[in-house]
């Protein structure tokens, strides 16, 4: 029986990464995968997935239009596989569902649960909500040992608790950190 899963974690790299190495596993045993992306993420080409290790694929864009379960149904790949899943929407995220129920295969859905304002992503959110498995990615907190549970966010070395949810500045800055650090970190003043 497939399964809709929820992969998520507090820093893309560990996912990404995770992801492309699932990929990898699928199609070293000769099965086919189908990979996609919300097309907003543009870092690093519009239908690109890329590790910060620099390891990278192809992937299918996610645009408003785009009708995923049509897409799967016409491949029947034996896996569908999405990177940065938090950016998708609700629409998107039921076809994937539709894909997991009516046409039997799985479904393995990366991406961050919560932003820098410390607030769900309304993808992930909506995916918490329909996923058959949700499974942590734990990372550590940048400035100590503790489980990183937060997103900390730096405009020009200042931390950043406000502003748009979705700023996909190269400028800025994401620490993957514990509650603590998140409210109080570390700052060069401190040392």
């Amino acid at each position: 029986m497939s399964k809709l899963y929820f992969k998520y974690g507090q820093m893309s790299a560990s996912k990404t990464a995770q992801l492309l190495m699932t990929a990898h596993n699928y199609e070293s045993t000769g099965k086919s995968v189908m990979v996609f992306t919300p097309a907003l993420d543009t870092r690093f080409g519009v239908n690109i997935v890329k590790s910060r290790i620099g390891i990278k694929r192809d992937a299918i864009p996610i645009h408003n239009d785009t009708d995923i379960y049509t897409l799967v149904a016409k491949s029947k790949p034996d896996c569908v596989l999405v990177d940065e899943v938090q950016f998708v929407s609700a629409k998107h995220i039921n076809e994937l569902a539709e894909v997991v129920d009516w046409l039997n295969i799985p479904v393995i859905c990366y991406g961050l649960l919560k932003d820098f304002r410390n607030q769900l992503f309304h993808g992930s959110q909506v995916l918490l909500c329909v996923a058959d498995k949700v499974e942590e990615i734990k990372t550590v907190c940048y400035y100590c040992n503790r489980k990183a549970t937060h997103i900390l966010k730096f405009k020009s070395g200042i931390p950043v608790y406000s502003g748009e949810q979705i700023e996909l500045g190269l400028e800025d800055v994401y620490k993957s950190t514990c509650r603590k650090h998140y409210h109080r970190p570390p700052l060069k003043e401190d040392d």
